[in-house]
């Protein structure tokens, strides 16, 4: 695959030709500068005058280091008057994403407490690989769909984790096609027994529906965003020596491949 041999004198240069461009994401193996670009990026932007979220997804962010403010876990903290910082708990987002599951499943099926299996089920799902991820998704998309920023800025996880992550909502989304599909055609046969005097648990079944719905709503979103060549930009981070010039030929393969489009490599 042949590199781009387009080079830009700064940053400004895009950002002055693409002033549509909201979110902004930095990928890049772990060590070469992605949190500091990252950092760096959003205060030159809150200096703009734009209000600025930087959000790092990556579990070993130091986001707390470069600011010198405790950020880990704190929600959206205020660091100047238009800039903010989020670094997530992802083993706080899992618990409290738990305690979201039982609270609905208590609510959607009229229970008081949750069947042993089933909460046996909850507890082990924390120990699954993705969990993290996905907690840390859940939290992405929670701050862009609030709308609060001119400009979001994502300090991206090393970048195997990143082409899981970017995956990884094509894959859920898939699922919850599958499952609202399925919840579909029960419901059909719901409403032929409530027209034959059999009312059953419909009014649980359209709760368990909406809910499904809402997920794949949240999914397409950042589908959306990512792929977005008019509102997103993706620069991949690499510093000149062979090996991260080799491992980023690979890695531009793997995001084409998910048809996401990188902006621009940035030679740190």
């Amino acid at each position: 695959m042949a590199m781009s041999t387009t080079v830009r004198a700064d940053m400004a240069d895009y950002f002055a030709s693409n002033p549509e461009i909201k979110y902004i994401l930095f990928g890049g193996k772990g060590g070469l500068g992605k949190t500091t670009l990252s950092a760096a990026t959003a205060y030159w932007l809150a200096r703009k005058g734009k209000r600025v979220c930087v959000f790092s997804t990556d579990p070993q962010a130091s986001l707390s280091d470069i600011f010198e403010r405790k950020i880990f876990g704190q929600g959206e903290v205020e660091l100047a008057g238009n800039l903010y910082a989020v670094e997530i708990d992802a083993d706080r987002r899992i618990a409290e994403y738990q305690d979201e599951i039982r609270n609905k499943i208590k609510d959607m099926y009229k229970m008081d407490t949750i069947p042993e299996e089933v909460e046996d089920y909850i507890n082990s799902s924390a120990a699954e690989p993705a969990m993290a991820e996905s907690a840390t998704f859940d939290a992405m998309v929670e701050l862009m769909t609030a709308g609060k920023f001119d400009y979001y800025v994502f300090d991206m996880m090393p970048h195997g984790h990143a082409i899981r992550f970017l995956g990884m909502a094509d894959i859920l989304d898939q699922w919850v096609e599958k499952i609202v599909s399925v919840r579909k055609k029960a419901g059909e046969y719901g409403d032929a027994a409530t027209v034959m005097g059999s009312k059953g648990g419909l009014a649980q079944e359209d709760l368990v529906l909406k809910e499904l719905e809402f997920i794949r709503g949240r999914l397409n979103f950042v589908s959306t965003m990512v792929r977005d060549r008019e509102h997103t930009a993706f620069f991949y981070v690499l510093i000149p020596e062979l090996m991260p010039i080799l491992d980023t030929r690979k890695a531009l393969e793997m995001f084409r491949e998910f048809n996401v489009t990188v902006s621009g490599v940035v030679l740190n």
